[in-house]
């Protein structure tokens, strides 16, 4: 460690099953954790496959704002994220990093990372993404159980830590945890690419379907989990009583695109929704900026990108009470949380779309709780002692 305290000299490898786009939260909190650490001075990696990538070199390493990548080729069965040359470079090379960093669970690089950095004594944190919330541990639980027989189980009962993005994730995963410590550490922002908002109208201008009427936006993949059954209904309810209203679902397809369809037009409301498709940069934050309200009544949430970046953009959020920082959206009043209910959904959306003023206090709240709670400069300080922590825990060879 230097004499300002950071740990120059420590290696940290992340491993995850892709850096796609549309993998969405996890992908994108891999990479921004990797990077705001690496600016600290630690050398940084994250090794993953090509899933979803341009034309990649295979293997060959590349740096991206400080940050080694190596992109592996996606191989049967595809379904695992599995790539055997992934698993021959952890068999050779796992041993020259002091901390490895596993994202995700029932994946072929938990296996191969966990396993290798085990049996060469190399302390690793494991970071399941809500994999260990009751609700989707019991999803599909047949099949994950040969997985947990196999290795999961395995590799999170030697974890030197597992890591949490909320204290609210660490409590409903204690029951599936193997007995492993936990540490909680959030997800985090770069605050300077929500500074700048484009214009107000500009998302409006791309979808003139909507007009002048106030929008209710989800943001995010269309997934059974994302509430979406729920979210459809109680707009529809919320617009009997105010009828300017608008539904922006902008996302890609998280394999639930077709029962979405269904929820809108059972609901009566497909004049009054939009389905804009994945949004990246510009376009995404020109729909916050646009945006009266940010709407994720998700069934399970270990976090919510999402919400703390409507938050950063200024825009009131509503939440279900199963978005394990919905604690914290409320004590900073950033938005209103509730049960996974339609009534209860409804009600608030009408609530809190009457209360002008209360919906500038809101969004003014957002932003300062993100700049408190989420900025990844504070936030990779806190993981860079974890790192330091663990990386003396190895032994020396």
């Amino acid at each position: 460690m230097d004499t300002g305290g950071r740990l120059l000299a420590v290696k940290i490898l992340h491993v995850i099953g892709d850096l796609a786009p549309v993998s969405g939260g996890p992908a994108k909190a891999c990479f921004e954790m990797a990077r705001a650490v690496a600016r600290r001075g630690p050398a940084v990696e994250i090794w993953t496959t090509d899933f979803g990538q341009r034309q990649r070199g295979r293997g060959r390493p590349e740096i991206r704002d400080g940050v080694g990548l190596r992109f592996f080729p996606l191989q049967p069965p595809r379904r695992w994220l599995a790539s055997w040359p992934m698993g021959w470079s952890l068999l050779r090379s796992v041993k020259r990093f002091d901390v490895v960093h596993l994202h995700s669970l029932h994946l072929f690089h938990d296996w191969a990372a966990g396993d290798m950095a085990r049996l060469r004594g190399i302390p690793y944190l494991v970071r399941p993404h809500g994999s260990l919330d009751p609700f989707i541990w019991r999803r599909h639980r047949g099949k994950k159980a040969i997985f947990d027989r196999l290795f999961q189980d395995r590799v999170l009962r030697h974890a030197s830590a597992i890591h949490y993005t909320a204290a609210e994730e660490m409590s409903l995963a204690a029951p599936y945890a193997q007995g492993a410590p936990g540490i909680v550490v959030p997800n985090g922002l770069e605050l300077a690419d929500y500074a700048h908002l484009p214009p107000p109208g500009t998302f409006r201008a791309h979808h003139p379907e909507i007009g002048q009427r106030r929008i209710v936006l989800f943001l995010g993949r269309l997934n059974f989990k994302k509430g979406l059954d729920l979210l459809v209904p109680a707009f529809a309810a919320a617009l009997r009583r105010q009828s300017d209203l608008h539904l922006v679902l902008a996302g890609p397809d998280g394999g639930y695109l077709g029962e979405t369809r269904s929820f809108v037009a059972a609901a009566g409301v497909a004049d009054r929704t939009t389905f804009t498709g994945m949004l990246e940069g510009a376009d995404k934050l020109a729909a916050f900026a646009d945006a009266s309200i940010f709407a994720l009544p998700s069934y399970s949430e270990n976090f919510g990108i999402a919400v703390i970046e409507a938050m950063a953009c200024g825009v009131p959020v509503l939440i279900s009470d199963k978005v394990n920082i919905w604690r914290e959206v409320q004590a900073d009043g950033a938005g209103r949380a509730v049960p996974c209910e339609v009534a209860a959904l409804a009600q608030a959306i009408e609530q809190m779309l009457e209360d002008t003023a209360g919906l500038r206090r809101m969004g003014e709240s957002g932003r300062r709780s993100v700049a408190a709670r989420f900025a990844w400069e504070g936030i990779a300080a806190r993981l860079e002692h974890v790192y330091a922590d663990l990386a003396a825990r190895r032994p020396v060879s």
